[in-house]
Formats: structure tokens, C-alpha cells, sequence
């Protein structure tokens, strides 16, 4: 009875690793599902905020349309009418609406 115990006490010591590979496995799911399509997003996102020319037209994220007329490093001029410009911080520009068909 004692040799029985030993054997099992020695088995379940020995795969300590087998006990962890569930939630392995839920991290790198987790990983290549969520949190790297979501950096790859960020990344795209900043590019194209860092890229932003005078004349671009943009949406942001209160739902404004516009012309870039002034590029900043921290913020651009919107043009939304004519005569009518507006200050917004580059954080704020979601969308770039140039090549954008208008609504019918």
C-alpha cells in the first residue's frame, strides 16, 4: 500500500509542466487573437496620424469632417466650412475620407 502511494506522489511531482499547459495555452490564444491584431491596429493608427499632409481629408472621432489646413506636432487645423477652422489634437483623427466615394 505504501509503494502505491510513493508511486503516485512520484508521478504527479513529475509533470508539474502538464498541470501549467492549459493556461499556457489560454495566453498564447490570447496573445494571437486579442492583444496582437489590437498593437497592429496602434501601429497603423499612429503611422497614419504621423503622416498627415495639409489638403488630407479627414474624420474624427466626434464624427467631424474636414480639411487639414495646418499640420502641428501635437495638433491639426480643420477646415469643416468655408471660412470656419477648427484646432483638434491629432489623437482625435480616426479616418482618412480622401479616397471616400460622397453619399448619394
Amino acid at each position: 500500500m505504501n509503494v502505491l502511494l510513493a508511486l503516485q506522489a512520484g508521478a504527479e511531482q513529475a509533470n508539474p509542466i502538464m498541470s501549467f499547459l492549459p493556461i499556457i495555452l489560454i495566453f498564447v490564444v490570447f496573445y494571437f487573437f486579442m492583444i496582437r491584431p489590437q498593437m497592429k491596429r496602434q501601429k497603423e493608427l499612429r503611422n497614419f496620424r504621423d503622416s498627415l499632409q495639409k489638403g488630407d481629408k479627414v474624420v474624427t472621432t466626434g464624427g467631424l469632417y474636414g480639411k487639414i489646413t495646418e499640420v502641428a506636432d501635437y495638433y491639426v487645423m480643420l477646415e469643416v466650412a468655408h471660412e470656419v477652422k477648427i484646432k483638434v489634437d491629432k489623437a482625435a483623427i480616426i479616418k482618412d475620407m480622401t479616397d471616400a466615394q460622397p453619399a448619394k
